[in-house]
């Protein structure tokens, strides 16, 4: 079905058939905010788009952020919809689990990682940008802690998110009519998180819906383009 064009604010969220970005869709769902979400899995980005549904008017994608004609896909739709508030770029790929430390770490595997967590937020902004700074909008690109701490074995992750990083940072000076953000969520009971310790529990780290508080936050008080940790927003729920 082809979207209307909307006349609320549109937002559009990479990886949000779970985790922390199928908590911003619905935090932002409960705010009126119209969604374009975007996962590899058909069927649980499905699941996530007719949760949603009953809130807002949401367009699902299945695709790959490392793909140009997904990509075009994306970019057609919010086309259609006629404008573009906010573009979170939360899709990531951690890499071969258990990961691997960087003497012997798979090349091929470090190159996925650069494509989906380097380029593919690269390439997105790049296509969206003309209808970001018609809005004047807000970009956010999420990170972690592994971005500024060397945790052995997470060289890949986190050499990958450092550069995302800096790219937000390059980014917030190229376009300063635009709030660009590099977000660190802390750490949450996630697939991705839980895959990064097999067989351990995790049970004692937040649900990604704690942290979402924090980041309506950011965006209700806007501030100075930069990098942020959720749990400054909202320390009371995201650790």
């Amino acid at each position: 079905m082809t979207p209307e064009p909307s006349d609320r604010p549109v937002a559009l969220i990479t990886g949000a058939s779970a985790g922390l970005g199928l908590a911003l869709a619905h935090g932002l769902a409960d705010r009126g905010w119209a969604l374009v979400i975007d996962a590899r899995g058909a069927e649980a980005l499905k699941d996530a788009a007719d949760a949603l549904a009953d809130r807002t008017d949401v367009v699902p994608l299945a695709g790959d952020v490392t793909d140009p004609d997904h990509r075009a896909d994306l970019v057609e739709a919010i086309t259609e919809l006629g404008r573009l508030d906010l573009l979170i770029n939360n899709a990531s790929y951690l890499g071969q689990s258990p990961l691997q430390a960087l003497a012997t770490a798979d090349l091929d595997e470090l190159r996925r990682v650069y494509e989906v967590d380097v380029l593919a937020p690269i390439a997105l902004t790049q296509a969206l940008l003309p209808a970001l700074t018609t809005a004047s909008g807000v970009l956010i690109n999420i990170s972690s802690d592994a971005a500024v701490e060397a945790y052995e074995t997470w060289g890949g992750y986190g050499s990958a998110k450092a550069a995302l990083d800096h790219v937000t940072r390059i980014l917030a000076a190229e376009h300063p009519a635009l709030a660009v953000y590099a977000v660190d969520p802390g750490d949450l009971r996630t697939a991705m998180h839980q895959a990064a310790f097999p067989g351990e529990d995790i049970s004692d780290r937040p649900e990604p819906a704690t942290v979402v508080p924090a980041f309506l936050q950011l965006l209700d008080s806007r501030p100075e383009s930069g990098r942020y940790r959720a749990s400054e927003f909202a320390p009371a729920v995201a650790s």
